[in-house]
């Protein structure tokens, strides 16, 4: 933001957002915003002159590292990617306060900022949607975000437990895990954020305490024990935020991450929301087929051409619903409110598992056999 409280617009149209280049240009604009935030710690030292030799490489089990005045028992590695490890830590010993430590080199301020910008735009009731940080520590070497650790495992775990035993995901549970990712989509663009690597593995799965409730209106208004299941979508440090670039800007540049190139990636073509939508498309089909999705150019009715999944399905599934979804989202039109789409989209299927009470019932017996299947192993 400006010093007139307006947002610093970035760049004209066309750009590619993942840009050394262009995120630097954005964090100089916004770092007067960021030093202000709850939670973020700057020094100029670097973190091993800071801690008298202490290297954050290579951390084993039970190693403890002293952060901004506390002390993590590292307890393991949960994460590792190209330019950071996550793990798990216990502050101060104390098993019963465990959070994720995301270690980074070079340093990297974004996700932290991002993180902060969900906090003021998304409402309470849908923020457990989307991963929270405590703080960061912002050294000249390394950042180190401090973010909430949840236990229970991904929706990749999910459907790569069905995947080993050459098994496919329930559609029951396939249509609940995609109004998931329908609310969490229609929530966060609705609000001028795009997630920019929305896969199975940053899915985190959350589960009620306690027992879940028959009634619709509990699950289609997420109340109740309903308001605690579901899923929390989190790193983002490829996320965007809408607020810096003119209304009207579009994007190139390729996220490069294998079977979630959206279609206007794979054709060199602008995109916009569609690297979120793409990125949701790829995972129902994983949860249906256990594959990634291969699509094919189909001719229309309107002589022009739509995008569709190679593989057929199956016909005891309500292919209709799936078809509306697939049909919809992979062929987005620019000029279309595409988060009606993702509304009336999640409305038709919450509407499958709500207008069928057995199916509701089935749905809380397979959430409770996930849960003990994936929290035990």
């Amino acid at each position: 933001m400006g010093n007139n409280g307006q947002s610093d617009k970035h760049g004209k149209n066309d750009l590619n957002p993942w840009l050394l280049s262009t995120i630097n240009s954005l964090l100089q604009k916004i770092n007067p915003q960021i030093l202000k935030y709850d939670g973020y710690y700057s020094s100029s030292k670097n973190y091993t002159q800071k801690k008298a030799g202490q290297s954050l490489h290579n951390l084993s089990r039970n190693k403890i590292i002293e952060i901004g005045g506390r002390k993590y028992q590292i307890k393991g590695c949960a994460g590792q990617g190209g330019f950071a490890q996550v793990f798990k830590a216990y502050v101060n010993s104390d098993p019963d306060d465990v959070v994720a430590l995301k270690i980074q080199k070079p340093p990297f301020p974004w996700e932290f900022y991002m993180y902060r910008q969900l906090d003021m735009r998304i409402s309470d009731k849908d923020r457990s949607s989307f991963g929270f940080a405590h703080r960061m520590h912002h050294y000249s070497d390394y950042s180190i975000l401090v973010c909430d650790y949840l236990s229970h495992g991904t929706l990749q775990d999910a459907i790569n437990s069905y995947v080993v035993v050459g098994a496919l995901m329930e559609e029951v549970l396939c249509v609940y895990y995609t109004i998931e990712m329908l609310h969490i989509l229609e929530t966060l663009h609705a609000v001028g954020i795009i997630h920019g690597d929305f896969k199975p593995d940053n899915l985190l799965i959350r589960y009620a305490r306690d027992d879940l409730t028959n009634g619709e209106k509990d699950f289609c208004e997420r109340n109740g024990p309903w308001h605690d299941q579901g899923l929390c979508l989190v790193d983002w440090g490829r996320g965007i935020d809408l607020h810096l670039f003119p209304d009207d800007t579009v994007f190139m540049g390729d996220s490069r991450t294998s079977g979630f190139r959206c279609i206007e990636m794979q054709e060199k073509k602008p995109w916009k929301f569609q690297v979120d939508t793409y990125g949701l498309c790829v995972i129902a089909h994983m949860m249906l087929h256990g594959s990634y999705m291969e699509i094919e150019k189909k001719a229309s009715s309107d002589r022009g051409y739509v995008y569709l999944p190679k593989a057929s399905f199956k016909r005891y599934w309500n292919v209709d619903l799936w078809k509306s979804l697939f049909g919809r989202l992979l062929n987005l039109n620019p000029s279309e409110d595409h988060k009606k789409i993702l509304r009336d989209l999640r409305v038709a299927f919450q509407d499958f598992i709500c207008s069928n009470p057995p199916m509701m019932k089935k749905l809380k017996q397979l959430l409770l056999k996930q849960k003990a299947s994936l929290c035990s192993s």
